[in-house]
């Protein structure tokens, strides 16, 4: 078997030299076999016959035959006279009575018949030739002479036999060679110009190449048939190359197909097969710039000129909840309905060519306020004119914005409250000193205030009466209350000013939120018929939230502030059909750590969401608020803790205040 496979695996040529050479050792084999048999064969039935009578006819004379069967010892010797004849193999010779009287025998012995009546019985068995001689007798009953023919060529013959076979191999090898050498030119060596040629065309790509025809033979009809190949190949790699010329073509003029691909579907019954092959071309343009669409975080939208939708990408669908197969062909009223009070714009972006913008409109999102950009671009082109909508949600930039502004704003402020509170803390604490010392100098426990009543003629007692007359001591009270308050509004300017360095540790949030409603519930009074312990506190609590990197106290008094705004807007409904609910809820946002104060008291409007962290800006009546509160929280997350702080109100639903602080890495040796 694997002699077989490597014989398979040989090359054409030498495939060819191969067969010829077994078809010559074949034919000199078969030639010397059938030349030997025919020598065989015409000895046997010409040349041994004519040996064997010629033999006989000499035995047979009266003078040999008489002497062959006077005596067995005559007869053999008569024999062996024979036996340097080399056609005879054996003989025996037989008296009156066809008794044996002498045997010859040469080589192996053969089994005679030992009487002259068993000869008819031993020649159906013996395949040699044989002869039958009578031999005369004077006596008058002759005698017989059997003489046996041999089967064997003579040695001479092989001899000549081999000489000749060798020169006929010799000659045979040499014609060999020659067929060889002809096969090489004629059929190995065109078979490798071709595959020269195939693994050039491969390597190089050049279907221009072409095969030498040479002989008019088959190998000359197969490179035709290569050439025939590489000529369509060639004629196909043109083809190829027109089709993407074509299919660049086509891609460069995809952006005016796609404008009519709109009529295309009105019209596809009356149009598929004359737009079949250009449609093939377009898909794959048009699913490219499917994709591009889809991926925009904008909300793209085209209409034609009355306003029906012809594109819709993905987030289109997710802001209006229709699919894109619903919002197709129909108007844009009816696909998107929040637009609808803005047909009027749309009209005239469609009719006159001009770019209208809405700066900020409102819509609900997962029922939450987000805030939207509309942009309205004319859509012109050989396929028509319409309009095309591109929607964004500004709701983080926004916020942003305003976080910035207020951020500015805070630090215009900041300065500007350093420079007041220093100016103000000086005359300040020279009211508090000098009512401190009328005090002290009306004060009937000192000595030297009853000396220098004496010496002045007059009684303390007498004037402690007149000032209670007249009510001085009250107003006194009120200067000194009136300074402390100054104080106080003093010390949170210089609070609000002054840039934080403290060294942040880990802060338990839940647990500084439980610490400030104990102390909320405990401490402060908000209304006399009012009871902070009345109020429903939902907690909210991510369990997965750890420790936040901040300072408590500062912490605390951002919470305890919150908290005493929100029970205050609780307290100032003016139904109390639903109980008063303050919710604080913790979690993880991304790289923040969130904490939202929720109540649903009364709520605040645009106008005064906008300015509820200035500094000195409150809605309380005069007297019961400075309006530094969440201007001090604000400083105190911004500042204080890189964090942010934003509020979100609905009138007559409520505040959620968000605070944001940063899950930056904890100090280390904190203990926790």
């Amino acid at each position: 078997m694997r002699l077989r496979q490597r014989l398979e695996n040989l090359p054409v040529g030498r495939k060819l030299l191969a067969a010829l050479l077994v078809l010559l050792a074949a034919v000199m084999l078969v030639a010397n076999l059938a030349f030997i048999s025919a020598a065989y064969w015409i000895t046997q039935e010409s040349m041994a016959p004519q040996a064997l009578h010629t033999l006989g006819r000499l035995i047979a004379s009266p003078t040999l035959s008489k002497e062959a069967l006077h005596s067995p010892s005559s007869a053999e010797a008569l024999l062996r006279r024979l036996d340097d004849y080399a056609p005879l193999r054996a003989a025996v010779i037989y008296d009156s009575n066809g008794n044996s009287l002498a045997q010859l025998q040469r080589g192996e012995r053969l089994q005679l018949p030992q009487q002259l009546s068993q000869l008819s019985h031993w020649r159906e068995t013996a395949f040699r030739t044989n002869l039958l001689v009578d031999l005369p007798h004077p006596s008058g009953r002759p005698g017989a002479l059997l003489l046996v023919a041999s089967s064997e060529l003579p040695s001479v013959f092989y001899t000549g036999t081999l000489t000749a076979s060798l020169v006929i191999l010799a000659f045979s090898v040499l014609l060999w060679l020659l067929v060889a050498r002809q096969i090489k030119r004629l059929v190995t060596k065109p078979i490798r110009r071709l595959e020269e040629l195939s693994r050039q065309v491969t390597r190089e790509e050049n279907y221009a190449l072409r095969a030498n025809r040479g002989n008019q033979d088959e190998i000359g009809s197969l490179a035709d048939a290569f050439n025939t190949m590489l000529m369509r190949m060639e004629a196909r790699e043109q083809q190829l190359k027109r089709a993407r010329d074509d299919a660049q073509q086509a891609f460069d003029q995809a952006q005016s197909l796609a404008e009519e691909t709109r009529h295309s579907n009105r019209k596809l019954e009356l149009e598929v097969q004359v737009r079949s092959k250009i449609e093939k071309k377009l898909t794959g343009f048009q699913n490219y710039l499917n994709s591009i669409i889809d991926s925009m975080p904008s909300a793209l939208i085209a209409l034609d000129e009355q306003l029906y939708v012809t594109q819709w990408n993905q987030e289109a669908s997710a802001l209006s909840g229709t699919r894109l197969e619903e919002a197709l062909n129909q108007p844009i009223f009816l696909a998107f309905p929040p637009l609808k009070p803005f047909l009027s714009q749309l009209k005239r972006t469609a009719e006159q060519h001009k770019v209208e913008k809405i700066e900020r409109v409102t819509w609900h999102k997962d029922e939450e306020p987000h805030h939207y950009a509309l942009t309205f671009y004319p859509l012109m082109g050989s396929a028509g004119r319409g309009v095309v909508i591109r929607i964004d949600d500004i709701t983080q930039r926004l916020a942003l914005e305003e976080m910035m502004v207020q951020s500015e704003k805070m630090l215009s402020v900041g300065g500007l409250a350093a420079g007041m509170a220093h100016e103000i803390n000086n005359p300040l604490g020279a009211i508090l000193h000098n009512v401190q010392n009328i005090r002290r100098r009306l004060s009937p426990d000192l000595e030297k205030n009853l000396e220098q009543a004496e010496q002045a003629g007059v009684s303390l007692a007498a004037i402690q009466n007149y000032m209670a007359a007249r009510d001085i001591p009250r107003l006194l009270d009120g200067i000194q209350q009136a300074g402390q308050r100054a104080a106080k509004i003093v010390s949170h300017m210089l609070s609000f000013s002054r840039r934080s360095d403290r060294q942040l540790s880990p802060c338990d949030l839940p647990a500084l939120i439980d610490q400030a409603l104990e102390i909320a519930g405990n401490d402060f009074d908000l209304a006399d018929s009012f009871d902070f312990r009345k109020l429903e506190i939902v907690r909210q609590f991510d369990p997965l939230l750890g420790p936040v990197a901040g300072t408590a106290n500062e912490l605390e008094q951002v919470l305890l502030n919150l908290l005493k705004n929100a029970a205050q807007a609780i307290h100032q409904r003016d139904a109390q059909a639903e109980p008063g609910r303050i919710t604080l809820r913790t979690r993880q946002a991304g790289n923040w750590a969130e904490v939202q104060v929720e109540d649903n008291g009364t709520g605040m409007s645009e106008a005064v969401r906008k300015r509820i962290f200035e500094p000195f800006f409150t809605t309380k009546e005069v007297g019961q608020g400075t309006g530094l509160g969440l201007a001090v929280s604000y400083f105190i997350i911004t500042n204080n803790h890189k964090g942010q702080m934003e509020v979100h109100s609905t009138p007559g639903q409520g505040t959620c205040f968000t605070l944001r602080l940063p899950l930056a890495s904890l100090p280390e040796n904190t203990g926790l």
